[in-house]
């Protein structure tokens, strides 16, 4: 079995270190390169070009939905598989939309993600079971969700305010103006009819994004 070089994205230097020592138990599989965020995952898979990239997404900075946009506007033939703490359909989604080839959530057992790798090494996608199945039911039953209509930039705006961040927090975060951040916000109002932060925080909680 040929050697799998696999990128590592996530902002946590001990999530990083953890999944390092538990990929290299596979015989086949090495990390060549880690990035603790979005712009440097794309700088990195553009200095390595690593046969798979394992991604978070939210981190600070681009986020991981637009480092795979932009991943994948460099290097269409780029494997990236997530693996995210969201066990919604949403994020999934939104990322299989953006390019990546699988969805895997954080409390996948280590051999599932051994697989998944593999999987999407060889050029098939994964999706874990659970999400596939929200994703199927949601299709078959015609239903839509309503943050949908927002773009990958107002959903990141939209996830962050709905967890209570204010808008210099989110400018900070995403690396943008307090200005442009507002240009969002309002956007995301008027697509979702929504007046204020407490009801944006209901929308994601009946979307299934965050806890109650």
């Amino acid at each position: 079995m040929s050697q799998i070089n696999v990128m590592l994205v996530d902002d946590h230097a001990v999530v990083r270190m953890g999944f390092k020592m538990l990929l290299e138990t596979a015989s086949d599989i090495k990390v060549v390169v880690e990035a603790e965020n979005g712009e440097q995952g794309v700088k990195g898979y553009m200095e390595h070009k690593p046969d798979v990239v394992l991604m978070d997404i939210t981190m600070p900075g681009i986020g991981g939905l637009e480092a795979i946009e932009r991943i994948m506007a460099k290097d269409n033939h780029a494997k990236i598989l997530v693996l995210s703490a969201h066990e919604d359909s949403v994020h999934p989604k939104r990322v299989l939309n953006a390019g990546a080839m699988g969805y895997l959530t954080k409390r996948s057992a280590a051999e599932e993600l051994i697989k998944a790798i593999r999987i999407v090494a060889s050029g098939k996608k994964y999706l874990e079971a659970s999400v596939a199945q929200q994703m199927a039911i949601q299709q078959i039953s015609g239903e839509t969700n309503p943050v949908d209509v927002l773009s990958e930039r107002e959903f990141e705006v939209f996830m962050s305010l709905a967890k209570g961040r204010t808008t210099n927090e989110i400018a900070d975060t995403l690396c943008l103006s307090p200005r442009t951040v507002g240009t969002h916000l309002y956007n995301i109002k008027q697509k979702l009819n929504a007046n204020n932060s407490a009801e944006i925080a209901l929308i994601a909680m009946r979307s299934g994004l965050i806890d109650p």
